[in-house]
């Protein structure tokens, strides 16, 4: 399988056209199902925030930092 790090300019943008053309022949009841919308309140979207939020160990290259060394290699 192709990765889009492998495809070339002209690859993905075939790729974009073909998924916008796939979303424009859609309905609206199947667009409707695609993105239904969270019925969750503010405050329960939250909770589940800090429920699920993950922070790296000490130690850990920034973002920055890795964006960087991909940069660089």
């Amino acid at each position: 399988m192709t990765t889009i790090a492998d495809m070339s300019l002209e690859e993905l943008r075939k790729l974009i056209d073909e998924i916008v053309e796939q979303h424009l022949a859609l309905d609206t009841s199947e667009a409707e199902q695609m993105y239904e919308t969270d019925t969750r309140s503010l405050q329960e979207v939250y909770a589940s925030l800090d429920r699920n939020l993950w922070t790296p160990p000490p130690g850990t290259p920034s973002t920055t930092e890795l964006l960087r060394e991909d940069r660089d290699r």
